[in-house]
């Protein structure tokens, strides 16, 4: 749909990358990063030697609000989906989010369970079974354990994008369309949440929902900054994200509790999700328009699928293994991880995803059907 340009109407600019939402997407997985090398308890303990609350006295009381790098996440998918479904048919969106999410995650899940099979790993890994079944990216509604722990979140998305589908992309997306998609869904969720029905909570989402709306109603302000249905789709959003977020993530102070998040410090990193997309949406962003940006962009998603397991290898085999420091081993752990990340960028999804994406979008041969062209039968020559 062409939006007429005129007094507060934008008409987003064809071609033209959002540089900063890449940037925008590797802060919220160094977030994730730190949450998972120095904000939690549980395995990474074990790679340090003990827990990070004591490798970080200070740091570890930031590092747990780095779980809500996943908040952000959600939101800039709403607003990336949103704009790459707009105008597309069915099988070019399916082909486009199949061949971005695939190839690296086939190649991590493979590189996690082969490390994690090595006697010299202390971890254990999974049945060949389970490995498996985890290429499917199926494995947590068939109860499999997973090889990657951040995948739980792909499962999420993988929802969010058969309803944007079905509901958006099928039909063909419009303002009214994607208006009204935000809104039942909306609604929907929040009966889903009053019902307690396992099976609609399942498909709707509640927690997660108010976040990808979010997102999809700034991908309508980026269209129309002067749309009131999108700025009220956003505030509803905003409203009832942080409300999940702080139900969800904040306790009382316990002094056996390894972290402890105020209700304020949560509201405000959900916050500062909305704001951020916000203002690329808006455009005040343009000014970061950096080639690195985009090189970032292009890490951010393999670093996310390997850097919370394979990190523990690394963080065990610098501290304990060669006596480092907290400090230098979290760098070098990030940096290791950054690498291996920008290594399945350039051999791994730099050739395999537009193959992929290729052979999916490419229509099936009718049978009975030749594409084969007689010479001369209705070609026409310029004389």
């Amino acid at each position: 749909m062409n939006i007429p340009v005129g007094r507060g109407r934008t008409r987003p600019p064809r071609g033209n990358r959002l540089r900063a939402l890449d940037g925008l997407r590797l802060v919220a997985a160094l977030m994730v990063a730190a949450y998972h090398y120095g904000g939690r308890g549980g395995e990474v303990a074990d790679a340090w030697g003990s827990s990070p609350a004591r490798q970080f006295p200070t740091l570890h009381e930031f590092f747990a609000y780095g779980c809500l790098g996943v908040q952000v996440f959600f939101v800039i998918s709403g607003f990336v989906i949103c704009m790459s479904g707009w105008g597309r048919p069915l099988t070019s969106f399916f082909a486009s989010r199949a061949s971005r999410l695939l190839p690296a995650y086939w190649v991590a899940v493979v590189l996690v369970t082969a490390v994690f099979a090595l006697p010299v790993v202390a971890y254990e890994a999974l049945s060949p079974s389970d490995a498996l079944v985890n290429l499917t990216m199926l494995q947590q509604p068939l109860g499999v354990d997973r090889v990657l722990g951040v995948c739980w979140t792909l499962w999420a998305e993988v929802r969010f994008y058969a309803l944007f589908a079905l509901c958006v992309v099928l039909p063909g997306a419009s303002r009214r369309r994607v208006i009204m998609f935000c809104a039942v869904w909306t609604l929907a969720a929040v009966v889903t949440e009053a019902a307690d029905e396992p099976l609609l909570d399942l498909i709707l989402m509640p927690e997660h929902a108010p976040l990808f709306i979010g997102g999809i109603g700034l991908y309508l302000v980026h269209r129309d900054r002067r749309d009131a249905y999108a700025w009220g789709i956003v505030g509803v959003s905003w409203l009832i994200a942080q409300h999940y977020a702080v139900e969800k993530l904040w306790h009382a102070p316990d002094a056996g509790g390894f972290s402890y998040r105020s209700s304020l410090g949560i509201a405000a990193v959900v916050t500062f999700g909305f704001v951020a997309v916000a203002a690329v949406a808006l455009g005040w962003l343009h000014w970061a328009n950096w080639r690195l940006l985009t090189v970032a962009g292009g890490l951010t998603y393999p670093f996310y699928l390997v850097h919370e397991h394979l990190g523990w290898v690394v963080i065990h085999a610098l501290h304990r293994g060669l006596g480092l420091s907290s400090g230098v081993t979290f760098a070098l752990t990030v940096a290791a991880m950054l690498l291996l990340a920008r290594l399945l960028n350039r051999f791994v999804e730099e050739p395999l995803t537009p193959r992929l994406r290729a052979a999916l979008a490419k229509p099936p041969n009718r049978p009975g059907c030749s594409r084969e062209v007689r010479p001369g039968a209705g070609s026409r020559t310029a004389g």
